[in-house]
């Protein structure tokens, strides 16, 4: 076998539990649904007469779109049969495609939103529906698709702001299911299954701790039990097991070694991302990403690795918290980082990084290299958000947890922690346990079969560390009666960011390379106190890309997918002022979150957008394009190229200002998250005195008014970081367990004593 053959060895399948029992749609509204998605992802045909099932066009457009196509698939592909496959695909001839959409519905989606989704199906399903939102009392599955094209085109555009609504979500349903689904997309692209560079790693083998089937809670003992196995979960196990200390971590995910990796990505999204892949805010303001995998976000994560900077650090420490400016952060910070190998020295831009770092020299920007937690090796893989096959990224999976392993830590993997057990001991309340419920793997080693066990069980402990995230960690406190702080679940910063993309006559293959290796610096001040935009590059994986860009018809979107392969995607990544809270929901306790991006994250956004156009612009982009409904796209005209004017070119000025004009003014705009922080802030007092505000956990990280139970994650933030937050959760949670292995075995120097 040749090393090609070696390195492009597909991973195992990892399969997918089954859909929810039932249907979560009734006939009827399935029916009305897959007419929806087949306007969006139609089957396009020749045709004079209007068909039912697929859009009928001109003998001319049809041919012109074959070529625009076929311009972009790679030499080796029979490109005129791939093209005509491309545009004969619908939705609802994709395989898996309502199977999908099923799962998203039943086991992702709030009721709320699904009860939404049923009205408005339903619908349009009568006369009296059909006449107050198409204008016609036919059915809408009934029309032709091409009336029913037009019928959604119209209410992107209509002044009833629930029809606005409705046509945005039905387009992010359908496209990102697509997008993850499609049998001809990828073959257009020449978007291979796995990475071309790098070989299959060797992961550690982690032994997960068993229960035999009972109705009865399974009960164990231990010193520390630690809820998460993330950036912040992974550091403490490997700092209090390597302290002597008996560590127990349990993760409701399951752990994918590396010959599972890179999944697919309709199936990471199940796997290793919380909620499907994607949640959003109450109003739908914002889309937010979370790992939810063995590893927690850093299993996911691109391999960034930033260190606070100074001017956040002086903000948390002028907030009464100066550990954030002392020696020891420093001390923590480089800790992590020398553990996980983080260095630029073997750092190879892609095509995605180098026209950041490029521009960037050409308009006098500040931009740097991005240090990566790649273990000194070099990694040049753009599919690490989908789980590292190399096992060369350094996250918690690779790094701290196999560390903690060696020194006798134990592991539970789909473990849901339901609450916090207390005593009062000497007055004190007193977390003592975890009670949860945890569910096995099948037959087979997987989560797809019927039959897995469910049983309950307590852990108890002398030390309690929650470490789920910001998402997670504060609804756990909630549930276990801790209520009285209101601080608990607010003061949730994220980093909102928007897209901006261009098109190049080269093929760029951005899905190749490293993810995030290059950042511009000049606009994360915009206003005197450190907040502002960071111009970054994005992960370009089609359904992480495709599905944010505005649908304007069926043909339209078609086309503009075919040409992923000549397309960079860059974002601008913004330092919040603005803050949310994090709650349960009302009918099933899962998640909800409330944060709508304000008027300066909106602005600061903007100004980063504007950039990043002009970035594209002196590259030689011919046509740039924002996530924002309504925004024109910039083409660049021959006689504009051959007078080589720059930024100065009159035609892209008007576009600079036009798109300034208009804004990011929601629900236009797209914005989306990757980072979730300060849920459960820190703070120098529980209610807070003068200027220091009131908080969750102190200074140690333990929750306030409690005793033996502690914080570990990025929830505890006292604000967003403005960098990818995993090296400062790290950090955090380096100290916080070093000061738990001080409070237990009174020994400074016990952890150093074992390295």
């Amino acid at each position: 076998m040749t090393s090609t053959e070696l390195n492009l060895l597909k991973p195992l399948e990892s399969p997918l539990p089954a859909p929810p029992k039932g249907e979560v749609l009734t006939a009827a509204q399935w029916r009305t649904f897959m007419a929806i998605a087949d306007v969006i992802i139609p089957s396009i045909e020749v045709s004079t007469v209007a068909s039912a099932n697929k859009l009928s066009i001109q003998a001319s457009e049809y041919a012109g779109a074959i070529e625009q196509i076929k311009r972009n698939i790679p030499a080796t592909s029979d490109a005129q049969a791939a093209a005509e496959r491309y545009l004969q695909e619908s939705a609802s001839s994709t395989p898996g495609f309502k199977e999908s959409v099923q799962r998203q519905l039943g086991h992702y989606t709030r009721e709320d939103a699904v009860k939404g989704i049923r009205v408005v199906l339903s619908t349009l399903d009568t006369r009296a529906g059909c006449l107050l939102v198409t204008g016609s009392t036919t059915s809408f599955h009934l029309q032709p698709l091409n009336i029913r094209h037009q019928i959604l085109i119209s209410w992107g555009s209509s002044y009833l702001p629930f029809l606005r609504q409705s046509a945005k979500a039905f387009q992010s349903v359908v496209t990102a299911t697509w997008a993850k689904k499609s049998a001809t997309l990828g073959p257009i692209l020449g978007f291979p299954r796995v990475p071309i560079h790098g070989k299959p790693g060797k992961g550690t083998g982690y032994n997960f701790i068993q229960f035999p089937p009972d109705d009865e809670p399974a009960t164990l003992n231990t010193d520390v039990v630690i809820v998460g196995s993330g950036c912040g979960g992974g550091v403490c196990a490997k700092n209090l097991a390597e302290a002597g200390q008996r560590v127990i971590v349990v993760e409701k995910a399951y752990h994918y070694p590396p010959e599972h990796l890179p999944m697919t990505e309709a199936d990471a999204s199940i796997h290793l991302f919380a909620n499907g892949g994607v949640d959003v805010s109450d109003d739908n303001s914002i889309a937010v990403i979370a790992g939810s995998a063995w590893g927690g976000g850093g299993t996911v994560n691109w391999s960034a690795s930033l260190q606070t900077q100074n001017y956040v650090r002086q903000e948390w420490a002028n907030s009464g918290l100066p550990f954030f400016t002392s020696s020891a952060f420093q001390a923590s910070l480089d800790r992590v980082c020398h553990r996980m190998g983080v260095s630029t020295e073997l750092v190879e831009h892609n095509a995605n990084n180098s026209a950041l770092l490029e521009g960037a020299r050409k308009l006098g920007y500040n931009s740097k290299v991005v240090p990566q937690n790649t273990g000194g090796n070099k990694h040049y893989c753009g599919y690490c958000t989908l789980g590292c096959g190399s096992a060369e990224k350094q996250g918690p999976v690779v790094s701290f947890l196999p560390d903690a392993d060696k020194a006798g830590a134990h592991f539970i993997e789909g473990f849901e922690a339901e609450k916090i057990l207390f005593e009062n001991i000497d007055g004190k309340k007193t977390a003592v346990a975890v009670k949860g419920f945890w569910r096995s793997r099948d037959t087979n080693g997987g989560v797809s079969g019927t039959d897995r066990i469910t049983r309950p069980v307590i852990i108890r402990a002398k030390c309690v560390i929650i470490s789920a995230g910001s998402l997670q960690s504060p609804l756990l406190l909630l549930r276990s009666g801790l209520g009285g702080n209101p601080q608990i679940g607010r003061n949730l910063h994220l980093h909102p960011v928007t897209l901006l993309g261009a098109t190049y006559p080269n093929a760029l293959n951005p899905w190749e390379g490293g993810i995030l290796t290059s950042l511009v610096t000049d606009l994360q001040d915009l206003d005197g106190e450190g907040h502002g935009a960071k111009l970054e590059a994005m992960t370009m994986l089609p359904s992480w890309f495709l599905p944010f860009q505005p649908w304007d018809s069926g043909l339209s979107y078609k086309l503009f997918c075919s040409a992923f392969s000549h397309t960079s995607g860059h974002i601008s990544l913004v330092r919040d002022k603005n803050t949310g809270r994090v709650y349960p929901d009302p009918v099933d306790g899962r998640c909800r979150f409330s944060y709508t991006p304000g008027n300066f994250e909106r602005k600061a956004a903007l100004e980063g957008v504007i950039a990043l156009a002009k970035i594209a612009y002196v590259n030689g982009a011919r046509a740039i394009f924002g996530s924002v409904k309504g925004w024109p796209t910039f083409n660049r005209s021959d006689e504009s190229a051959a007078q080589d004017l720059g930024i100065n070119d009159p035609a892209f000025q008007d576009f600079l200002s036009t798109i300034r004009a208009k804004g990011l003014n929601l629900p236009e705009a797209a914005f989306g998250s990757a980072h979730q922080m300060g849920t459960c802030r820190m703070s120098s007092s529980e209610k807070g005195r003068g200027r220091e505000p009131a908080g969750v956990v102190d200074a140690d990280g333990k929750v306030w008014g409690t005793e033996a139970l502690y914080v570990a994650d990025a929830s505890v933030f006292p604000s967003a970081s403005g960098v990818n937050p995993m090296v400062t959760t790290m950090a955090i949670s380096d100290y916080i367990s070093r000061g738990i292995v001080r409070a237990m075995t009174g020994d400074p120097e016990k952890i150093e004593a074992r390295l």
